[in-house]
């Protein structure tokens, strides 16, 4: 066998084993692109009243939050601007709790509850992350699965290439006639959307896969240059001083940063797990995005900011290796582009859905053709 028959036979049995998890993925990926755009059409209830008052102190905020659900864990709490409800979000692993206690940061009052396990988005992502699967087996077959695809994808490209110059075009553009069969007109749907796809599929696929294996993220974070550590770390307190005053440092945490930061969008307060670890702060510069967060920590005694030694700290102390790091789901999703970002990512995951679909097509009719 010559190369090129060793690598289609490659492609026919990667692409045959993956086609239903590689569908799933992309059709998945194309309803999650707009999920930000889609659910700000129905949270009205997100929005309060503003009044010339005080927001509760963040203690007092996870006093009222525990009583919605005394026995499960704050992850953190978002504040906003003054018309916006305070987000109180708990989280637990195991057995997954993931909902949403709204308050009004005014009187306390609880607004809305909202389950994160439940809906269409939810399902939606259940299907994008494991195949609707318990989570050890399904996140594990998608894992696999992408990096199958990648394969797929270079793979592709070589069986692309023509051995003739004067069979480029034919590989470039849809030349379809009256008398044009199924058959080639379904090689072609295969062949000339994966070449024009190809290269920003192979993109989605790789940043999805980042997202699934610790090592690979590792891996191109050092070999960008990276001189951190590549992972999430919240630094413990630098003081012992207890205030003795009856004061907690922490209420006046959030304030102060509003006052100093009128222009941001929010900010993620996590409450320290232990009277060791500091007060982790997520400060979210721009709407939609991600990357150019601030991940800012406090001493809980004291309110000293600590910096941290991972890469995700404060956005200007960012190197290059670090906005690649951080820049990886905002590009998964498109993000990273605005809107126009959005529409390429969704595109790129619709037309990824329709090559398993048009493969499969081109194996049943080679080898189930009529005599």
């Amino acid at each position: 066998m010559n190369f090129k028959k060793i690598i289609f036979q490659l492609h026919k049995i990667l692409g045959l084993t993956s086609a239903v998890v590689v569908f799933i993925v992309s059709i998945t990926g194309c309803c999650w692109a707009f999920r930000d755009e889609i659910e700000s059409l129905y949270d009205d209830y997100k929005k309060v009243a503003p009044q010339n008052k005080p927001i509760l102190k963040p203690t007092k905020v996870k006093e009222l939050a525990k009583e919605v659900f005394p026995n499960n864990t704050i992850h953190g709490a978002l504040f906003k601007k003054n018309d916006d409800a305070i987000e109180v979000i708990f989280y637990d692993a195991e057995p997954e709790f993931y909902q949403s206690v709204f308050l009004n940061p005014y009187s306390g009052k609880v607004v809305q509850v909202d389950d994160h396990l439940r809906g269409f988005f939810s399902f939606i992502l259940k299907g994008h992350t494991r195949l609707w699967l318990p989570k050890a087996i399904g996140e594990q077959v998608v894992g696999i699965s992408i990096l199958v695809f990648i394969l797929i994808i270079i793979s592709g490209f070589i069986l692309w290439w023509p051995k003739k110059r004067k069979n480029l075009k034919q590989r470039l553009i849809f030349e379809w006639k009256k008398t044009t069969r199924w058959k080639r007109k379904n090689f072609d749907l295969h062949t000339v959307i994966g070449f024009y796809i190809c290269s920003l599929a192979l993109v989605l696929a790789f940043t999805g896969a980042m997202m699934s294996y610790n090592w690979l993220k590792y891996v191109v974070y050092k070999s960008t240059g990276g001189d951190k550590e590549a992972r999430f770390v919240i630094p413990e307190n630098v003081n012992e001083i207890i205030p003795n005053d009856g004061r907690v440092p922490m209420d006046d945490l959030i304030v102060k940063l509003m006052k100093e930061n009128p222009e941001v969008e929010s900010f993620e307060l996590h409450y320290p797990k232990s009277n060791r670890e500091s007060i982790y702060v997520e400060v979210s510069n721009s709407k939609g995005l991600y990357y150019d967060s601030d991940f800012r920590f406090f001493d809980q005694n004291t309110l000293e900011e600590i910096e941290t030694t991972s890469v995700y700290g404060k956005y200007q102390n960012v190197k290059l290796a670090d906005k690649i790091q951080r820049m990886n789901y905002d590009i998964h999703i498109g993000a990273i582009g605005g809107i126009a970002g959005k529409i390429i990512a969704f595109i790129v995951s619709l037309l990824t859905a329709s090559l398993p679909v048009t493969g499969i097509l081109l194996w049943y009719g080679r080898h189930y053709k009529k005599k």
